[in-house]
């Protein structure tokens, strides 16, 4: 069964779309996917099936300037001007409506890439409503951050913060292909080796890789990694929520492994439960490649169901 639903917006303008799945079971629990950054919900459609397999009701969104909410809004690349906890507290909207639908069940957050960043926003402020947490493609200390908001806030001052600087992009994640060996053509080789993955990614209507993202979205994109980074962050996790955290020791997001084990620490020095798993030799959608997507999903699956007591 498949509830299609919309609520307002955090931002106070736009329409948030999203999906309920359910399974043709009694449910054991219920997950929340958090998608990344310039893509939408419906990349996840074969962890979905695993999940409803499982028999776990499956609650996701396309955030605001992404997808089909970008799309019904016609706001690409823009999310309002509501503050970087927009989408945080867009996800919890969708929490209150599918417990409501579905009360007393255990419930988990999965969060990939800028997905990972709004769930430890969100721990930082609602873990206690949730069983567990996945981290997946998530960041230490991201690489120039300070120095692109402050370029940010100068733009956003001046007035530039629904226009698109083209040079800002490159300036905030240029550096996710120093390992891309086979070269850089789509712009997004980064995510995954697999050259269908990329096509797929680049060509996707639904996506908003190929569309310009206004400036103070990506200011606000910057003061939310700011704001869930370093162990002040994790002082704002509940310690008793546990944490499973993965990517591919080839994913620049994570700093090739170092920034993943640095937000394992900064969690398990505050007492949460973490478990850390790094895939060798794999880049940013661990999810998404042929022959390692149902072991990512079924460890994904194996730690919700461990925490559904």
């Amino acid at each position: 069964m498949l509830h299609e639903i919309t609520f307002p917006s955090f931002n106070e303008r736009d329409t948030v779309y999203g999906w309920i799945y359910v399974p043709a079971a009694k449910p054991v629990g219920i997950v929340q996917l958090v998608h990344g950054f310039g893509e939408h919900s419906r990349r996840y459609f074969h962890m979905i099936v695993k999940y409803l397999s499982a028999g776990f009701i499956v609650a996701a969104d396309d955030h605001v300037g992404h997808g089909k909410t970008a799309l019904e809004n016609d706001r690409w690349g823009d999310w309002g001007d509501k503050g970087p906890h927009t989408m945080m507290e867009d996800e919890h909207t969708l929490t209150g409506i599918v417990k409501e639908m579905y009360p007393e069940l255990p419930y988990f957050m999965y969060g990939h890439s800028m997905g990972s960043f709004i769930t430890r926003d969100y721990i930082a402020k609602y873990g206690e409503e949730l069983d567990g947490a996945i981290l997946c493609g998530t960041s230490g200390e991201f690489p120039g951050i300070r120095d692109g908001m402050t370029y940010l806030e100068n733009l956003v001052e001046e007035g530039k913060g629904e226009e698109a600087d083209p040079t800002v992009g490159a300036m905030l994640m240029g550096w996710m292909f120093a390992r891309c060996d086979e070269g850089v053509k789509l712009g997004n080789e980064w995510i995954c080796d697999d050259p269908f993955v990329q096509l797929d990614h680049a060509n996707d209507p639904f996506d908003a890789f190929t569309r310009p993202t206004s400036n103070r979205a990506f200011l606000y994109f910057c003061q939310m990694i700011d704001f869930i980074t370093g162990p002040e962050w994790a002082k704002r996790v509940p310690p008793e929520l546990p944490i499973y955290n993965i990517a591919g020791d080839q994913d620049p997001v994570g700093q090739y492994g170092t920034g993943v084990y640095q937000v394992s620490n900064w969690l398990a020095d505050n007492g949460n439960e973490v478990d850390t798993l790094l895939y060798s030799g794999y880049r940013h959608e661990i999810h998404n490649y042929a022959e390692l997507c149902d072991e990512v999903e079924d460890g994904i699956v194996e730690f919700m169901m461990d925490h559904c007591e």
